[in-house]
């Protein structure tokens, strides 16, 4: 295990109730140590500084303009342009009486006005709070609340839930900046509570460009980000200066050490939610590289068109809407006859042999690229040169199509979460009866607490496919095991909880000692995943620690392991298995893939719109077959097999609260919202009638 990590500590055995560590290693870019911030970088305010300088009059910040109705071209501010605004409002704020250290809100979508006042706040030394309503009911007034956040910059479509939730939070929030306009009602309303509202402008305007910035800390807190779990209130991660630009020149290192790093030639698509940590990154990335960050316009029926339109050189996207793109373009291959589906799949072997044979992306098949490919990367804009994905692993056949088809480095990570909002080419390949799902993958969250990335594959190296790759050069990572679901971390084959520890994870939950206890033990972050060290040196996740239950005659079932299982099934979306100790069977809930249940109404002579046919004992018993045939081919146990399911039409969605943000499945909340459900299955499957 030596080919692109090195040992840095040795393994221990269980002892005094501790289960037993594996080696601890880091990436071998990382050899003497890990990467550690130049002296004269103190927050990342002195990124975007640095760049102003360099950069001023490069395009920095750009969105669309609206003429009649219809949107045109990209109209851009220079970084010269964007730090003279954000300056105002630094100032303005400190006029309002925000100090540094204080709490700003930001709250909205992608825009520029979200940048500019995450860094008026870097200016400042004031910590920036992002809000979001997606962690559930209340989830902005607790915020506010729980962060004591005196003002926050709201863009004008979150104005009215802003408002709904002021007489709860007043006490905190004193002062609403609005992104756009605001209106003399909603300023009156406000009045009433004792808080005062600015339009964006207006608000610029009590600034000046005047006075010195306070001094900062590498130690100071930058962020608090909430981050949902399955149970319990959001919990608020403080990352601090130093943490956050720790991540962000690691990634710059490995990208100059393996490809090729930003420039200020290089476009950014901004779709993924600025809340999040790893947008952050990334756009704080491009800023650090003086590259230029283009807006989608907020709607996703337009989010196609604005892809095109910017035609931007780096795109991030998620594991489930790689599955469907992938999905889309096989079913269009299909569709277009034999013969094209013969001449694509030459294709495709031949640069999937070079691939594998060690040839760099642009040096596998230039002509195959150019005539077979291009389709598939003008899809993406035509000109993007890195895909980065996480929150997930990609599924292997996936990230293979990927690397092959979309001719460009691909990148996935552990930590990333870059993940939701639906990209534009799942759009193109989506149905409009997928409305529902279209809006849930509206919402993400990742690895907060390790400021995003982890682990990253390296760029050109086709042995990583089916990882998440190495250490990124701030972390040092160990396994440690988890003897109650048969993982050795000091095994040949080391298997366990992954661990880590280094410059780029967090501070701890704000206010809450008592969870950072649970998660922080002897300096390593336990994350609760499961990983198995390759050979090479990366990283594979293969469980999840908290998951597990046992039935009846004593086995124990690693839920969400048989989940990512079933998953690979083309026939479901999505699938909730459920089990417990008093019964010997699993049985779960399904959310099946509309086409194909309509396809196989048709071929069955079965009648009825979907909603009829998820209720259709053929079609459950279709549905069942087919997912007991996926375990069967992943050599899964009897007692892991499927013994009933229920069909359900509506995805499971963050707003019956089923599922957080991440798409993580919220186990109590599915068995109390599928109770009757439940009962109903194990009944039919034990032969009993109700």
């Amino acid at each position: 295990m030596e080919d692109y990590v090195m040992k840095v500590e040795e393994g221990r055995p269980a002892a005094d109730g501790k289960p037993s560590a594996g080696l601890a290693y880091r990436c071998i870019y990382a050899k003497d140590g890990l990467m550690e911030i130049p002296p004269a970088l103190i927050s990342p305010w002195d990124f975007f500084s640095e760049s102003v300088k360099k950069f001023p009059k490069n395009p920095m910040l750009g969105r669309r303009l609206l003429k009649d109705g219809m949107a045109g071209g990209y109209s851009w501010l220079t970084y010269q342009q964007v730090y003279d605004t954000t300056i105002a409002i630094g100032s303005a704020m400190r006029r309002r009486g925000v100090n540094p250290g204080d709490k700003c809100g930001i709250y909205g979508v992608n825009c520029p006005e979200w940048i500019m006042a995450m860094e008026a706040c870097n200016s400042q030394a004031i910590t920036y709070v992002p809000l979001y309503d997606s962690l559930g009911a209340n989830a902005v007034e607790f915020i506010i609340n729980h962060a004591e956040v005196s003002i926050a910059f709201v863009h004008e479509s979150k104005f009215p839930a802003i408002l709904s939730c002021l007489s709860k939070c007043a006490s905190n929030l004193k002062t609403i900046v609005s992104f756009g306009k605001v209106s003399d009602k909603q300023k009156e309303a406000a009045e009433e509570l004792g808080v005062t509202c600015f339009s964006w402008e207006e608000f610029a305007l009590l600034g000046d460009s005047d006075g010195d910035l306070p001094p900062k800390k590498k130690t100071d807190t930058l962020t608090i980000m909430y981050t949902s779990g399955t149970t319990g209130e959001p919990k608020g991660v403080i990352l601090s200066n130093g943490a956050f630009m720790s991540e962000v020149l690691s990634m710059d290192q490995l990208l100059r050490e393996t490809d090729k790093a930003g420039t200020e030639e290089d476009v950014y698509f901004s779709f993924l939610p600025l809340a999040h940590i790893f947008d952050q990154i990334i756009e704080t990335y491009c800023i650090y590289s003086g590259s230029s960050i283009g807006f989608w316009q907020g709607d996703i029926r337009f989010l196609i068109e604005d892809l095109v339109v910017l035609k931007p050189t780096i795109f991030c996207g998620v594991p489930r809407v790689f599955d469907r793109i992938y999905t889309g373009i096989m079913d269009k291959i299909s569709a277009g006859g034999s013969l094209k589906k013969s001449l694509f799949q030459i294709a495709y072997n031949y640069k999937l042999r070079n691939l594998e044979k060690g040839l760099k992306q642009e040096e596998a098949s230039p002509l195959l690229d150019k005539l077979v490919f291009d389709k598939i990367r003008q899809g993406f804009g035509g000109r993007v040169r890195l895909i980065l994905s996480g929150a997930a692993p990609l599924p292997k056949h996936i990230e293979e199509f990927l690397r092959v088809t979309c001719c460009c480095v691909l990148s996935q990570g552990y930590g990333m979460c870059c993940f939701a909002k639906l990209t534009a080419l799942a759009f193109r390949f989506l149905s409009s009866d997928d409305e529902a799902m279209l809006k849930l993958f509206m919402h993400f969250v990742g690895l907060t607490e390790s400021c995003g990335g982890c682990f990253t594959s390296i760029a050109n190296v086709f042995p990583m496919i089916g990882t998440v790759g190495v250490p990124m050069t701030t972390i040092e990572a160990r396994l440690e095991s988890v003897p109650e679901m048969g993982y050795d971390a000091l095994s040949v084959v080391p298997r366990g909880e992954i661990c880590l520890r280094g410059n780029t994870l967090f501070s701890g939950y704000h206010k809450r000692q008592d969870l950072t206890n649970e998660v922080l033990v002897d300096g390593w972050f336990h994350t609760g995943d499961v990983g198995e060290w390759q050979p090479n040196g990366a990283m594979k996740i293969i469980d999840r620690k908290k998951n597990i239950f046992k039935l009846s005659q004593g086995e124990y079932v690693a839920v969400e392991s048989l989940e990512s299982t079933y998953s690979q099934c083309p026939l479901i979306t999505s699938i909730w298995v459920y089990g417990n100790s008093f019964e010997s069977f699993l049985v779960a809930v399904v959310v099946p893939e509309r086409k194909a249940l309509e396809d196989w109404a048709v071929n069955s002579e079965e009648k009825g719109d979907f909603t009829l046919l998820c209720n259709n004992p053929k079609a459950r018993k279709y549905i069942l077959d087919e997912l007991n045939k996926t375990a069967k081919q992943h050599n899964l146990r009897g007692f892991e097999m499927l013994k009933a399911v229920s069909l359900e039409p509506i995805p499971f969605d963050i707003d019956r609260d089923l599922i957080t943000p991440t798409f993580k499945l919220k186990r109590p909340q599915l068995l109390k919202h599928y109770k009757d459900c439940i009962d109903q299955l194990y009944i039919e499957a034990k032969g009993t009638k109700s």
